[in-house]
């Protein structure tokens, strides 16, 4: 059993204490563990006076600026969910994207001196102490650039790791007991969430590796229409200290500014979902904090606007293997393909293998079926995670700790488009996508091109072929039957001649069928005057010499 150290236990009675401070005295007595003295809450002055308080959706939200970076993180993702909450509870926390309590403009410009060497205004020609924004990492401040350009400075909270660390330790106990004494929760993989968790949030403390997503991303969107992404001032990165274009664009939750501006707001609802997919699956490198404070719009073109994204602290990527997985999982959602989505999960591993498809394939239909065919303001993504969760509970189904992130910001996406076009068909958009992208990586074309990327490999290594061969079947001949198989090899040797001539025809008609593969499939692309002609008579010239190779 995990071990409190003094730290984490005086830290466990701090978080219970803010939470009754703020008059959440209920949230702390309805945990196993005390609510047996739940009468202790009528002992307490501050519930003798209840009129005196703060509405409930700010004392829960000045609770978690409390306690800390990690509470407001977690504040920050359900402010995005107001399917989840009540109206009064979501507008608060949506507070807490970009007006967490600043620290002082003097602490950025010491922390700012510090990481440069040189004072601030030999830095900057101007520089605001007055923060722009401050959230639970880091605050930005305004500045000009001596070369004139606007900038924002990005400085780190000072002395937050040592907060980060110490919370995200007694989260790693708190994910310990629930693995252990909870079968359920084992099945969410607890310590695997908090390790993942870990290693983002770590992440995002490292203000160079955020300035290298950014730039990474800005090349990604490079000359898109749909998403800007800031450039970043090389110059100006330091480990805690990050300088980038400032930016200038509507925030993406002032709604009502959007439609006055007459922007199109199913258009950009659309987009926001193109945008996600287009991340995930074309680029495998994806923005990962997409919360309302991240987000701007472009409105210059009402008609045409676009995204602005800032903050590229989490990033997130993918395996090819559960791309491909989710791709597939997608679609066959959209095709309401059961039977193939429940087959998917058991050949992905995400549920045992001695699972019965067609139990499972009957579970998932009664909770997606009656979805579909809906506009997004009658679908609520979180409640159907939770559904599919306790449907699968009987399954054994185990939480995905590297699918954590995109499942985050799936929600959040969903939560941008419910507040700006809530008759969005997600499924509608979503479809023609994923099925372009399917097509590109299973059909002949992506066959041809892995061909003519593959092709300056081959040729490299056809020389080799020969004596990989012979030293292939030179290894076997250390099995059980030794000695009758270096007889065998002997006999090889000696036609070994013969056989590298019958291979040499073999891989030149290989090389040739290659090359009129890559004629083809570049034909579309640059038109070349008698490439068709060309492919076919190396396809043929290529047929005769494997049909040669292997007559002799």
């Amino acid at each position: 059993m995990p071990i409190l150290t003094p730290g984490q236990f005086f830290r466990m009675l701090r978080i219970n204490w803010v939470l009754m401070r703020h008059g959440l005295d209920d949230i702390v007595f309805t945990t196993h563990l005390f609510r047996p003295f739940r009468f202790i809450i009528y002992i307490f002055p501050w519930n003798w006076f209840r009129r005196k308080r703060k509405p409930r959706a700010v004392r829960m939200r000045e609770a978690l600026e409390d306690l800390g970076p990690i509470f407001i993180k977690f504040g920050q993702m359900l402010s995005t969910r107001r399917d989840l909450l009540a109206d009064d509870i979501a507008d608060e926390l949506q507070k807490l994207q970009d007006a967490v309590p600043e620290f002082s403009g003097e602490q950025a410009k010491t922390i700012i001196e510090k990481a440069f060497g040189e004072n601030v205004a030999e830095l900057f020609d101007t520089f605001d102490e007055q923060p722009l924004a401050s959230a639970s990492i880091a605050q930005v401040h305004a500045a000009v650039l001596k070369t004139g350009e606007d900038v924002v400075v990005k400085v780190l909270r000072p002395d937050i790791l040592p907060v980060i660390k110490r919370d995200i330790s007694l989260l790693y106990i708190i994910a310990e007991l629930a693995a252990k004494y909870s079968s359920q929760l084992r099945r969410l993989r607890p310590v695997e969430v908090i390790e993942e968790y870990e290693k983002t949030i770590l992440d995002e403390l490292d203000l160079l590796r955020e300035a290298a997503n950014a730039s990474q991303l800005r090349r990604n969107f490079e000359g898109s229409d749909d998403l800007y992404v800031p450039e970043i001032y090389w110059d100006f990165v330091r480990k805690n200290v990050l300088v980038m274009e400032r930016i200038y664009g509507t925030p993406i939750r002032d709604t009502d500014s959007l439609r006055q501006q007459g922007t199109d707001m199913e258009r950009l609802a659309a987009m926001g979902v193109e945008i996600f997919f287009t991340q995930v699956f074309s680029h495998n490198f994806f923005h990962a904090d997409m919360h309302p404070g991240n987000i701007f719009v472009d409105t210059e073109k009402p008609e045409a606007p676009k995204y602005i994204a800032v903050d590229f602290g989490i990033m997130g990527t993918l395996s090819q293997t559960d791309k491909r997985y989710l791709a597939e999982n997608f679609l066959a959602f959209f095709q309401r393909d059961y039977y193939k989505v429940a087959k998917l999960h058991v050949e992905s591993g995400w549920v045992p293998s001695d699972t019965r498809v067609d139990e499972f394939e009957s579970a998932i239909r009664s909770v997606c079926e009656p979805i579909f065919e809906r506009p997004l303001k009658e679908i609520s993504f979180g409640q159907l995670l939770l559904r599919l969760f306790q449907t699968a509970r009987r399954f054994n189904m185990e939480v995905q700790p590297q699918l954590v992130l995109l499942q985050k910001t799936l929600l959040n996406i969903e939560g941008l488009g419910r507040q700006l076009y809530p008759d969005l068909d997600l499924w509608k958009t979503a479809k023609p996508f994923l099925e372009r992208w399917m097509e590109e990586q299973v059909g002949v074309r992506a066959l041809l091109r892995n061909l003519k990327d593959d092709l300056p490999y081959l040729i490299e290594k056809m020389p080799e072929m020969p004596g990989l061969i012979y030293k292939s079947l030179k290894e076997q001949a250390g099995g059980e039957h030794h000695s009758k198989q270096i007889e065998e090899i002997q006999k090889l040797r000696d036609e070994l001649n013969q056989d590298h001539q019958r291979t040499q025809s073999v891989i030149t008609g290989s090389a040739l069928l290659i090359a009129a593969s890559v004629i083809y499939a570049v034909v579309d692309t640059v038109p070349v005057l008698g490439a068709p002609l060309m492919s076919w008579i190396a396809a043929g010239t290529g047929s005769l010499f494997i049909l040669y190779g292997f007559r002799r």
